[in-house]
């Protein structure tokens, strides 16, 4: 069993300027992470606008970022929604020879109760033929899967390996992993928590930020696993100002500003979603060149 510890990355899907897929720069981001010390991929989540992806599309990602991985860390594939035989259907219907194991998000729209939210879980578990990560991001989904909701899960399925928990709530953090069951994962997908949450228990992050930045991240949760509090704080604090900045208008968007300054790929983004304004974009710009400094 592949167990997802330390820094995985949410990878963007670079458009070119007329909204194709960049599949060169797609497999120039995947080169640079796994280089720089990222332990494994997550395709088509959010940040790799997966809304606006078609199926046809989605294939031909994980096909480029299959060959350009070469087998050298771990593949994560999104596959989730708010229509449980849907989700089931993309499951049985998608090639997975390839992936380690896919994150599935909660429900969004439909507001689901707990018991909703179980039953969801539970049809995808009895219907996966690989390890399911669970993703709880309420600030999207409009819905928070609570901790009991979670750990029943962890408990019932052994295919339920892990939580992407993107709750920003410390104190939902703590309580998973207080009564976590003992080879179960909580993972940080919050950037700006994910060494608090590491230094607590968690096992790593699925980051935004890390695939701009990916030597330091990568070290700093390393850092973290290793119980180095003071050592990871010092990378912390020297990313935190760009970590949030990213996030100020809309994601994708602000890491794809980033990664245009690091000239890995152009900040094109789909409709409903645009690039970030002027004033984000200056600040990025001098953030990265601080960096780069550095």
């Amino acid at each position: 069993m592949i167990t997802f510890l330390g820094t995985g990355v949410a990878l963007v899907t670079p458009f070119k300027s007329d909204k194709t897929v960049d599949h060169k720069a797609l497999a120039k981001i995947v080169n640079f992470n796994i280089k720089n010390g990222t332990d494994y991929l997550v395709i088509s989540g959010t940040t790799g606008e997966s809304v606006t992806i078609t199926r046809k599309e989605k294939n031909e990602i994980i096909n480029t970022i299959h060959k350009a991985n070469k087998s050298r860390v771990p593949m994560v594939l999104g596959i989730g929604g708010n229509n449980t035989q849907e989700v089931i259907e993309e499951i049985q219907t998608t090639d997975l020879s390839y992936i380690d194991a896919i994150l599935s998000v909660s429900p969004y729209y439909s507001k689901p109760t707990q018991e909703g939210i179980y039953q969801h879980f539970k049809a995808i578990a009895k219907n996966c033929p690989i390890p399911v990560i669970l993703y709880n991001v309420p600030g999207r989904t409009s819905s928070n899967m609570l901790p009991a909701t979670t750990l029943r899960l962890a408990k019932d399925f052994k295919n339920i390996i892990a939580v992407k928990e993107a709750g920003n709530n410390v104190s939902q953090y703590l309580q998973l992993l207080k009564n976590k069951p003992k080879d179960f994962l909580i993972i940080s997908g919050d950037d700006d928590l994910a060494l608090g949450v590491v230094l607590a228990g968690g096992a790593g992050v699925i980051s935004v930020i890390g695939q701009a930045f990916p030597e330091q991240f990568s070290k700093m949760i390393k850092l973290g696993l290793e119980g180095k509090a003071k050592e990871a704080y010092d990378l912390h604090f020297k990313l935190m100002d760009v970590t949030s900045a990213i996030f100020e208008e809309n994601n994708p968007a602000g890491i794809k500003g980033v990664l245009q300054e690091l000239k890995l790929c152009d900040d094109t983004v789909r409709l409903p979603l645009v690039p970030a304004s002027g004033v984000l974009k200056t600040k990025i710009k001098k953030m990265v060149k601080e960096l780069k400094v550095k």
